[in-house]
């Protein structure tokens, strides 16, 4: 097993995930089969309890696990699966190591952060790099490892230290350590290096050398800049690479080829540098030839909240031939002309009663003036809330999370009474049955799906029948659960309780966004 290690400094949000993403897609398409590992160094056991605004996304693994948006850009630029292994948390790490001292487990020895905490994250980083198998049965020759956090932060220095020793062990030829950093500019359009020099320095003072520095900044980077770093900071010039901000984060792969990523990283770990497969290259760099705007309704008024929506849309654009525009629409600003100008109106998952009403006035709105509409998760809630009040009849319709009325939807019976919040909801892979007849099954081409959830309410099976005698159709069910709703006469007018755009990728666009976008798109031919 070899590892790419991926660390950062000067400033948070540089890029880290995308780097680390990209450097396994330029592996993968050397041949060579890579699996990912993200370190978060903060206390919480995973993502799942935190506030979507101010962490972003929460995305959900196959085996349930909660994790940072990082592990699905892992997932979408390697076209892999990944578990809650792949996910270490200073709360994971600490949480075992107590569990195993209570238990016994260390002998009377006194428990420390070195070797016990740092025993526990090599050995954590090794068995996911280890066990990690693909669709087809091969195993990873090769892990990507991205520590959160920046070089200097307190929370991160068991991790370090942890990386710092598996420098050691693995040495030269199986280790590669790649430092992000942030190259600033000045008034004048100069890039400077003195945040870089710093950061070199920092990591240093912790025992680590950069094999290979990224260059984060919105220039290209110089020659005479690269030169610079090298000398200040002890690496090849050929290993101080520029990147550049893009227009597309699936061009990032290929802007660090251009700079020899490949090449370099190759090198170091002592691997036959091979002529990459560029066909994943070229379906990124496919050009559009439509254009439709799509508005997604938010309750949280981040992008990062609905990184995952905005990619599924845009790999089933990119299938399409269609460029894909967002309009985020606050849930309690919107106006009714916002809704018209819209080709097709997306109500995406969410939490809590703020913008409930304005989410539910889209859906009915979508409904009425048979503009496409796609609902996940909460909207697939909403709109069945919104079907109940103004086409079965039941005006105080509403959800048993929002609070007094006709409950819609229900909690969940395996939900009543739990108290630990975490970790504790419907969470990923669950198996869902089809409607042949259902435009859901022709789009999946198969009555047989597995999707990943994150819920606690469903529809209430007492008000089902009442439903479906108003023309709702429920085409999608996990024994006597409702999973996916459609309503025949409207262009498309579909929701799913699971989350489609957690299994979409480039190459494998989600069933549900492709037909929700090409609706839109022939909407829009025709008019």
């Amino acid at each position: 097993m070899k590892y790419v290690v991926v660390t950062g400094g000067v400033m948070s949000g540089l890029g880290k995930g995308i780097t680390a993403a990209s450097i396994g897609r330029i592996l993968i398409n050397r041949g060579y089969h890579v699996t990912s590992v993200k370190i978060d160094p903060y206390l919480n056991i995973d993502a799942g309890l935190m506030n979507p605004a101010q962490h972003g996304e929460v995305f959900v693994l196959k085996d349930g696990g909660e994790a940072d948006l990082d592990l699905g850009n892992y997932e979408r630029f390697l076209d892999i699966e990944l578990t809650s292994d792949h996910n270490l948390t200073t709360g994971k790490i600490y949480s075992s190591v107590i569990s195993k001292e209570r238990h016994g487990d260390y002998l009377g020895a006194t428990v420390q952060i070195i070797p016990h905490i740092t025993d526990e994250i090599k050995d954590r980083i090794k068995h996911a790099a280890e066990s990690w198998v693909d669709k087809d049965g091969n195993h990873a020759e090769i892990c990507i490892v991205e520590v959160g956090g920046t070089v200097g932060d307190i929370e991160s220095m068991p991790f370090l230290e942890a990386v710092r020793q598996m420098h050691w062990e693995y040495g030269n030829g199986d280790f590669a350590l790649v430092h992000v950093t942030l190259l600033p500019a000045d008034t004048m359009g100069d890039l400077k290096t003195k945040p870089t020099q710093h950061s070199v320095k920092a990591l240093r003072e912790l025992g680590l050398e950069a094999d290979i520095i990224v260059g984060r900044s919105n220039l290209p980077v110089s020659l005479s800049t690269k030169r610079k770093i090298s000398s200040f900071c002890d690496v090849d010039v050929h290993a101080v690479i520029s990147a550049q901000t893009a227009p597309d984060t699936y061009l990032v792969p290929m802007e660090l080829e251009k700079e020899g990523m490949a090449e370099v990283l190759l090198k170091q770990l002592h691997l036959e540098s091979g002529k990459p497969d560029n066909s994943w290259y070229s379906l990124i760099a496919r050009e559009y030839t439509n254009r439709i705007t799509v508005g997604i309704i938010t309750k949280y008024g981040v992008e990062d909240v609905y990184i995952s929506i905005k990619e599924a849309l845009k790999h089933a654009g990119r299938l399409l031939s269609t460029e894909v525009v967002i309009h985020w629409l606050d849930a309690e600003l919107y106006t009714t002309e916002d809704l018209a100008d819209l080709d097709g109106i997306l109500i995406p998952g969410g939490f809590g009663n703020r913008g409930i009403e304005g989410m539910i006035s889209a859906i009915q709105y979508a409904r009425e003036h048979k503009k496409p509409l796609l609902g996940l998760c909460l909207g697939f809630q909403l709109c069945v809330i919104e079907f109940m009040r103004n086409v079965v009849g039941y005006k105080d319709a509403t959800s048993e999370e929002m609070g007094p009325g006709t409950h819609a939807i229900a909690i969940l019976p395996e939900q009543e009474g739990v108290e630990d919040l975490g970790g504790t909801m419907r969470l990923g892979d669950y198996p869902v049955t089809l409607d042949p007849a259902s435009r859901l099954a022709d789009l999946y081409g198969s009555t047989e799906i597995v999707e990943r959830h994150r819920h606690r309410y469903e529809v209430n099976p007492a008000y089902i029948t009442e439903i479906e005698a108003k023309g709702m159709k429920f085409v999608g069910r996990n024994g006597k659960r409702m999973e996916a709703l459609e309503l025949d006469d409207h262009p498309y007018f579909v929701a799913t309780q699971f989350h489609p755009e957690f299994r979409s990728r480039p190459a494998r666009p989600s069933a549900p966004f492709i037909g929700f976008v090409k609706t839109c798109r022939d909407i829009q031919r025709k008019e």
